[in-house]
């Protein structure tokens, strides 16, 4: 299920985009990793091996490329959901997000972020995007 599935009942849209995050909660200064598995302009859903209870407060800043560079926006969110997930030997957990509070210059970059993708996911269903350009983020 994508964000062009007809029964999408979400506020925003979801993409898939697979990226590196690093995260505390409110109450801890230890900062720990995580992977954003798909993000919209409202919420995310992060793999993390770390054991949260729902209702928790993060604070995130993920990490994207940027020409050659890495950028990163930050997001503070709150664990709303709280899943058991396995991938072959590693365990963990997917938590869904919702964002509480982003500032206006971290939006705009979720919000450039997520039309590249859209951008890319309709060039892709539409067989406009050349073989060797499909790895391409």
């Amino acid at each position: 299920m994508g964000s062009f599935d007809s029964r999408e009942r979400r506020r925003y849209p979801r993409f898939f985009i697979d990226l590196p995050a690093e995260y505390r909660d409110m109450d801890d200064s230890c900062l720990r990793g995580a992977i954003v598995v798909n993000a919209s302009e409202g919420g995310f859903l992060i793999e993390s091996p770390r054991d949260l209870p729902v209702g928790t407060e993060l604070s995130i800043a993920v990490l994207y490329p940027k020409e050659c560079e890495l950028d990163n926006f930050k997001v503070t969110a709150k664990i709303v959901r709280k899943v058991p997930h396995w991938k072959g030997d590693w365990k963990g957990y997917h938590y869904g997000l919702e964002l509480i509070q982003i500032l206006e210059e971290d939006r705009w970059k979720l919000s450039v972020l997520l039309g590249r993708r859209f951008n890319l996911e309709q060039m892709l269903m539409n067989n406009e995007v050349p073989a060797g350009r499909r790895a391409e983020f």
